[in-house]
């Protein structure tokens, strides 16, 4: 699964996710693309399941870009602990998304296959996106 090999700190605050993703609001590197319409947090593990559900369904066809890396700790205190004595340590790992960022990229491969790789892709994340297409100008 996908996390950091190093962080400058171990602890994080939460923040807000307000506002539109301006950077990567493109299809920049393949022809096709799925793009966030809401903002929320996408754990290491829901990437992973949607690229299994990509490769699957392509069947190792194409190429596909991942846009997004979870970068952000999330802590946890262990069960039953008595509130205080500190922040808990760090259990996962988090991609904070807004709406407007594209989260993969396809190409190889023609548009009914691409469409319904990342239809599959959506239903295993907790955000609702859109299939975009590359705009050659």
């Amino acid at each position: 699964m996908l996390s950091p090999k190093r962080v400058k700190f171990r602890k994080r605050q939460r923040g807000r996710l307000k506002g539109m993703d301006e950077r990567g609001s493109k299809v920049s590197f393949g022809e096709f693309g799925l793009k966030a319409i809401t903002s929320g947090r996408l754990t290491a593990r829901q990437i992973e399941a949607a690229r299994v559900t990509i490769n699957r369904q392509v069947k190792r066809g194409g190429k596909l870009w991942i846009r997004i890396f979870p970068h952000v700790p999330i802590t946890k205190k262990p069960a039953e602990t008595r509130m205080g004595k500190g922040k808990g340590n760090p259990e996962f790992w988090i991609a904070e998304i807004r709406p407007g960022r594209v989260l993969f990229e396809m190409s190889g491969i023609d548009e009914a296959t691409a469409k319904k790789a990342l239809e599959l892709a959506s239903f295993k994340l907790p955000l609702q996106t859109v299939f975009v297409k590359r705009n050659l100008l």
